[in-house]
């Protein structure tokens, strides 16, 4: 877009803008413009400055300098989150804020209950909640549930009608479909679709690029603080958006290193846990990785957790290079060099709060400490620095909060603290989720240099591109059951949905 356009057509206009933190300039003379009635992808890697932007429109941080416009008005001086709302800007952020012990009503009327006669008007909020969702065409949804009780992407759902209640005219909608089932994602879809007929304006932040050809309209891509380009989709290539992102061309987006596989390391025989792992059995080769598909609810992650004994086993047997394992808890698997890098890195896999040093180093005390329990700095500091070498970690010091890292750091980060251990089996839960796709490849890379050394790979993906490009094998699950294997070299997406809809028994 030319800069002096006539900006009155936006429903947003963004020019100029320059935010700076202490040692960090994160916007540095940035634009962004928004039309009415259209879905607008801002791209970006991690760090790019969409987050800042977003926030600068939304009122949570103030600007250095620049102008905004929204739907004609130019915002004179600082604008803040009650202004912006008034303007009509609301943002659906990647964690959802919502009280999960409130009902979907008080959830949407937080901070703005209807009061009658000093008590609480919940037979309106009701009645106001259904009108609202059934804007949305969502007419399944009482508004008496407790909204804990609903999965992410109702949870969504209701979130959106909150920001529209108070008639939200742009609306941001950050990583949406991160955490949805293909269906949630289905429907999140109808939804986008449905509020740009009725000529809401939306920021659309994805890293799940392969998404984008189904709602987006336009897009404006970002790095490293700086404006980069924008215009219409059709009129990109995607590798034309990746190299604007990144800043070089990516040839390989799944690199996968071919590696002769080995002997059998982990024989897994009729698994069973809880109401979702019914029966699984499965064998993992050195210099393979094997990936695990199937739909949200199938099991895979329950299947992991078990194994790495973060959940109890109800039966079955875990072997390890022939010999039967007792594992009670994830302490049991660690030592025995079975370790699990989680879905949700940031609530079950680091520390966020602590340094980079500490959490490479909790897990791994034992190596690090002295017979009578002080630790040894110049192990821990030799653990820290091939870990930060290795995994090419991004950081000004290890002594920085993990919680400050992007979300491919924070990643990395998490996989050093189990290369310490000379760990035999390394699990992935979703390795890529809300990472940027220049920190995807390297994550890969790491995957690779992993099978290289020889050490069992187990990937679980729900994003097809993503498992059928980088596993050598893949097993599918449906049911808490394995239901088919498949060659990725081979296979088609196809394919491995017909085996992640054979639901079978349901015994």
């Amino acid at each position: 877009m030319e800069r002096g356009q006539n900006m009155s057509e936006y429903a947003v206009s963004m020019e100029h803008i320059t935010k700076t933190f202490p040692g960090v300039k994160a916007l540095d003379d940035v634009q962004l413009h928004l039309r009415t009635g259209e879905v607008m992808a801002l791209l970006g890697e991690n760090g790019a400055g969409k987050s800042t932007l977003m926030k600068i429109l939304s009122g949570v941080y103030t600007r250095d300098s620049g102008d905004i416009t929204i739907f004609g008005h130019k915002v004179e001086g600082d604008l803040n989150t009650k202004q912006a709302q008034e303007l009509g800007v609301a943002i659906i952020h990647q964690e959802l804020n919502m009280c999960q012990h409130l009902t979907v009503a008080n959830n949407m009327f937080l901070g703005r209950e209807i009061v009658k006669g000093g008590r609480l008007d919940t037979a309106e909020m009701n009645r106001q909640a259904v009108e609202q969702l059934a804007k949305l065409g969502i007419h399944d949804l009482a508004p008496d549930t407790i909204v804990g009780d609903l999965p992410v992407g109702r949870q969504q759902m209701v979130e959106i009608a909150k920001a529209l209640l108070v008639n939200a005219k742009v609306l941001v909608m950050d990583e949406p479909s991160s955490a949805l089932s293909n269906a949630e994602i289905e429907e999140m879809f109808r939804i986008v679709k449905e509020l740009r007929s009725q000529g809401c304006a939306i920021v659309y932040i994805s890293h799940r690029l392969q998404e984008l050809h189904h709602i987006v309209d336009s897009v404006t891509i970002m790095r490293d603080g700086h404006y980069i380009t924008e215009g219409k989709f059709t009129d990109f290539t995607m590798e034309q958006i990746i190299a604007n992102m990144v800043g070089r061309e990516i040839t390989n987006q799944f690199p996968r290193d071919t590696v002769e596989r080995g002997k059998k390391v982990l024989e897994v025989r009729h698994l069973k846990a809880g109401r979702a792992v019914k029966d699984v059995s499965f064998e993992a080769y050195e210099g393979e990785v094997l990936g695990f598909s199937g739909l949200v609810g199938a099991g895979r992650t329950e299947t992991m957790r078990a194994i790495f004994g973060a959940d109890l086993k109800d039966g079955g047997e875990v072997i390890l290079d022939g010999k039967s394992l007792t594992i009670h808890s994830p302490a049991d698997a660690i030592k025995q060099g079975i370790v699990l890098a989680p879905e949700d890195r940031k609530k079950d896999g680091l520390c966020t709060k602590l340094s980079i040093r500490d959490n490479i180093a909790l897990p791994n005390l034992d190596l690090i400490c002295s017979q009578i329990g002080t630790v040894l700095r110049k192990k821990e500091n030799t653990m820290i620095e091939k870990g930060k070498s290795s995994l090419t970690i991004k950081m000004s010091s290890a002594d920085v909060e993990a919680g400050s890292l992007s979300g491919g750091n924070q990643q990395k980060v998490v996989v050093a603290k189990w290369l310490a251990r000379n760990s035999r089996v390394v699990i992935f839960d979703e390795p890529t989720r809300g990472i940027d796709v220049a920190a995807k490849v390297e994550i890969y890379q790491i995957i690779n240099q992993l099978k290289k050394a020889g050490i069992v790979v187990i990937i679980v993906s729900s994003e097809l591109p993503e498992v059928m490009g980088i596993s050598d094998r893949i097993l599918v699950m449906c049911n808490g059951r394995i239901t088919g294997e498949v060659d990725p070299r081979s296979t088609t997406e196809q394919e491995i949905m017909t085996y992640a809809t054979q639901f079978g028994s349901n015994e």
